[in-house]
């Protein structure tokens, strides 16, 4: 009943929602004499924060049209390349970029949001490489007709793309980005194609505040997941897909759950941006009301996974530790972090980050022991938090430097 007790509550807060912002329109509208009084901006305000809270929201578009070149705008084109059940690939490039630029593949995670909050990453990296992203879908739209989809699948699927990255480039294969919780499959991807002697593994793999290894720096998430059995997380925190989506039948985490998780975690922080917002609005502050905004509606826009994916992540990355143990399988197989001999490495971390403590990204470092010293770097990015890794003016002024900088280097 989890899943249905969600859409009741969502139907009530988007008709909420609706009603908010009817009255806020028609409290702060010039027209209306209260316009002019001290209630009219104070309640209108309340009612617009309270109606970008409630309103429910759908995945979000990348909409990069265009980025700065030497002062001037360059057309961006968004191409989708190769479109599969779970996840399509998506090609961003700009019009004037030079011949022999490199192909980066990013790795957006799987936890809960769609890849569009990686649209900070690809606009940087956009600049300098032509950018391909894993597009995953919402779990609750995918047939069950389609099959179940889990860690093994995920990293098939890096395979795949890699390979037609790889094919689309004369041969030449793509340097790669892990942000978060794709760092483990990657990592896993980048030892099984390495292992294999394919010519379509990475150049570079880049891991940014990635679980490598949770035992190092535990944070809340990793005590959270240390803290139940599996059995609890598959009795509590799963559930059904109802029957008006696509995906009817199917068994997911929801969304609304890892939000509601991450929103518990620093709750007294995100009451305030609120507060901060509020405050804006009643000054007549738009341009700064507005970054919150647009921070709130790419953050509260949420999708499931499937529950084979997401249990399986808990209990190999964060409770059996199965990569650092080197007990990691795919297909049956166990993968040897040993035959990591071509790929360079480089690990990004950030000083602040409270979902992957410092020293978690850094260990693959130490995993790949066959790998040539002089192919591995370790980056901690100082003052920045999670978020900041991969978004925002740490990212785009000292981290994606460092990142094109690495690729060069080994490319």
């Amino acid at each position: 009943m989890l899943y249905h007790a969600y859409e009741l509550q969502s139907a009530w807060l988007n008709s909420a929602s609706a009603m908010a912002s009817i009255g806020s329109e028609w409290l702060t509208n010039p027209r209306n004499p209260l316009a002019y009084s001290g209630m009219g901006p104070v309640a209108g305000s309340a009612l617009e924060v309270f109606a970008h809270a409630t309103i429910r929201r759908g995945k979000p578009e990348f909409d990069i049209e265009s980025v700065m070149i030497d002062g001037k705008p360059d057309p961006v084109a968004e191409t989708l390349v190769l479109h599969r059940a779970f996840g399509d690939l998506k090609r961003f490039r700009r019009a004037s970029l030079p011949d022999g630029a490199p192909a980066v593949l990013i790795v957006a995670p799987m936890s809960g949001h769609f890849a569009t909050l990686l649209r900070g990453t690809v606009e940087r990296m956009v600049e300098n490489a032509e950018v391909y992203i894993t597009d995953w879908h919402d779990a609750r739209d995918i047939p069950l007709s389609e099959g179940r989809f889990d860690l093994d699948d995920y990293i098939d699927y890096i395979v795949e793309f890699l390979r037609e990255i790889a094919e689309r480039n004369g041969g030449s294969p793509a340097h790669m980005i892990a942000v978060c919780q794709p760092s483990v499959p990657a990592f896993a991807a980048t030892a099984i194609m390495n292992g294999a002697k394919d010519k379509a593994a990475p150049k570079t793999l880049t891991m940014m505040g990635g679980p490598i290894d949770t035992r190092e720096s535990p944070t809340t998430v990793n005590d959270m997941a240390m803290k139940r059995p599996i059995s609890w997380f598959r009795q509590n925190v799963v559930a059904t897909v109802p029957a008006q989506y696509a995906g009817a039948g199917r068994r997911v985490y929801p969304g609304f759950m890892q939000l509601a998780s991450f929103m518990s975690m620093n709750l007294g922080g995100h009451i305030l941006s609120h507060y901060e917002m509020y405050k804006h609005l009643v000054a007549g502050d738009e341009d700064s009301a507005q970054q919150t905004k647009d921070f709130y509606e790419e953050y509260r826009s949420v999708c499931d996974m499937t529950a084979e994916f997401y249990l399986q992540t808990v209990e190999e990355v964060f409770q059996n530790h199965s990569l650092p143990n080197n007990t990691f399988e795919h297909r049956g197989k166990i993968i040897d972090l040993g035959d990591i001999t071509q790929t360079a490495l480089l690990a990004v971390e950030g000083e602040r980050d409270d979902i992957s403590g410092i020293g978690q990204t850094k260990a693959a470092l130490t995993l790949a022991r066959n790998l040539a010293e002089k192919k591995k770097r370790y980056y901690l990015a100082e003052g920045a938090g999670h978020y900041g890794i991969f978004n925002g003016s740490k990212w785009r002024t000292k981290i994606a430097p460092v990142v094109e900088q690495f690729m060069a280097a080994h490319g």
